[in-house]
């Protein structure tokens, strides 16, 4: 959109691919050379920014690659993924970003920006990774305004698994993706700030887990796309939903909190 282009280098370390698993409760040996996991590349590449950079929610400060659109709120919505060829562990990386579309809309909950990053992840001269990254920008929460009622989730799945978390859980991610967002973490911020009943269990978090059953299903993955529609809860069991390429996410009373297509 603006020209611009963030390259950030990274190496794709075996103990932090380990400590993912861990935190997923799994325990993994890995070492040099082996394939890196789908999504897993977020764990790498951290825009590590001092306090003062920082937002009042913890993210850095907008400006630069992504315009400032005047609305204060962050969330990630959702995203696509293409892969293209396999990431190796314990091999240097480059992550090329570019903001592809900024634009403020009007919603039926007010204002809102909508920014598709585009992040191609290279290794060893090739594109291995496309990843379109989508935010929503909001106005500040209003303690007043009715909450929105989310969609009902299908009940028509071939494979489940059950999810459950906690704020350890939630604060290892944030630590393993260096993400400062407060609602992750600090409840007292998330409920008396951002208007949530809890902790936000991060959608990345959601898609992770959807990833990893879709490959599971398809004994490897060419494309994923993922919409978050619902937050849920640290305190929430949830249940993770497949059938036929079609992955979803469903809350304790039915809500469905993600959706996904995978290939």
């Amino acid at each position: 959109m603006n020209g611009k282009m963030q390259i950030q280098t990274d190496v794709l370390d075996p103990a932090r691919v380990q400590a993912m698993w861990a935190m997923l409760g799994q325990q993994m040996t890995v070492e040099q050379g082996d394939i890196l996991p789908p999504f897993f590349h977020q764990i790498y590449f951290w825009d590590a920014q001092p306090p003062s950079f920082l937002g009042h929610d913890g993210h850095p400060v907008i400006g630069g690659l992504i315009p400032d659109l005047g609305l204060p709120r962050r969330m990630w919505a959702g995203g696509r993924l293409a892969f293209h060829a396999p990431l190796k562990v314990g091999h240097l990386a480059e992550k090329h970003t570019v903001c592809e579309t900024a634009q403020r809309k009007q919603g039926r909950s007010g204002s809102l920006g909508i920014v598709t990053l585009r992040h191609e992840i290279w290794q060893g001269g090739k594109c291995c990774v496309t990843d379109w990254q989508e935010l929503v920008y909001r106005e500040e929460a209003d303690s007043t305004a009715p909450k929105p009622t989310a969609p009902r989730a299908r009940e028509d799945e071939d494979d489940a698994q059950s999810l459950t978390f906690n704020p350890t859980m939630l604060f290892r991610y944030s630590a393993l993706t260096f993400n400062g967002h407060r609602i992750h973490y600090d409840r007292d911020y998330a409920r008396d700030m951002e208007g949530y009943e809890g902790l936000v269990v991060h959608g990345p978090l959601l898609a992770q887990h959807l990833i990893l059953m879709a490959d599971a299903q398809l004994g490897g993955l060419k494309r994923f796309q993922f919409r978050a529609t619902a937050p849920l809860m640290d305190f929430e069991t949830a249940t993770m939903c497949w059938k036929a390429g079609s992955a979803w996410i469903r809350g304790l009373e039915g809500q469905q909190c993600m959706v996904a297509e995978a290939e």
